[in-house]
């Protein structure tokens, strides 16, 4: 299994960050995505993913971009930074990605025009180097598309989709998969739980969001890349599929999704 999206360059994990690891391993989870969040943390990110491997079986991938949630505390220069650090990347097939980037409309106070300008600039960087994005889209799907619609990049992942079944095509027809985890443990999460029954195989990718997003069996404690497997269990179940044909289908679509997945021998076998 992938776990498409995990912060686990994050403090929550600081005491027993190689036990968090070792634990996913066991839990057959063979590569972790890492994304950014912001400039303090893209060394960390680069660096976490290129650590040796400690744990057999498990890679690390990375990627680099400036979160919504953090842009009203980022400076301009920011921008460049990220540009030069993804220019200096390029050839590292560890780099699978420019994000986490998109737009927050649910956090109240933040600046919404100065998203948009750090997300409309990282959409150009990712396009100029054929990078694919994980996005963040948070009551934001419509402005989200707007953008992808100017900026064509070569898709990516739609992380914790929660938008209405058309705008889940929307993104499909643009070339992204859609990113799903602890949330649709929850029997009242209806919408989500409905896109994961309801659309092609060839839609979703698994995440776990960790150490946030919690499923239901461990909420309102931390997350951990070790709970994709009984995620992958609930979206089995979902769906009315075998956990190995879920699995299977989940790693291709990640592949689909950030195609420098496949250069990464602890993330399984290209398609």
């Amino acid at each position: 299994m992938i776990d498409t999206h995990c912060h686990l360059d994050a403090s929550e994990f600081d005491a027993d960050r190689e036990q968090v690891l070792r634990e996913a391993a066991s839990a057959q989870v063979r590569c972790v995505v890492v994304p950014a969040v912001e400039r303090a943390n893209f060394s960390q990110v680069k660096d976490l993913a290129h650590t040796p491997a400690s744990v057999d079986g498990l890679r690390l991938v990375y990627a680099l971009g400036i979160h919504p949630m953090y842009v009203d505390k980022a400076e301009s220069g920011d921008l460049s930074t990220l540009e030069h650090e993804l220019d200096a990347c390029r050839s590292d097939t560890r780099l699978v990605a420019v994000g986490e980037i998109g737009l927050d409309h649910f956090v109240p106070g933040l600046d919404r025009h100065r998203q948009e300008q750090f997300f409309v600039r990282q959409l150009e960087l990712a396009r100029a180097l054929g990078l694919p994005v994980i996005l963040h889209v948070r009551r934001a799907q419509d402005t989200v598309l707007k953008h992808l619609r100017k900026i064509r990049v070569v898709g990516g992942i739609a992380h914790a989709f929660n938008g209405s079944l058309q705008q889940a095509r929307a993104f499909i027809d643009l070339g992204f998969a859609l990113g799903f985890g602890g949330s649709m443990t929850f029997e009242r999460a209806l919408r989500i739980r409905a896109l994961v029954r309801d659309l092609p195989a060839h839609a979703h990718v698994l995440e776990t969001d960790a150490p946030d997003i919690a499923p239901a069996w461990c909420y309102p404690g931390r997350n951990s890349p070790a709970q994709l497997a009984r995620i992958a269990t609930v979206f089995a179940e979902l769906r009315g599929q075998s956990l190995p044909d879920v699995v299977r289908q989940t790693t291709l679509n990640a592949f689909q999704a950030l195609p420098r997945l496949a250069l990464n021998s602890g993330c399984g076998h290209s398609p």
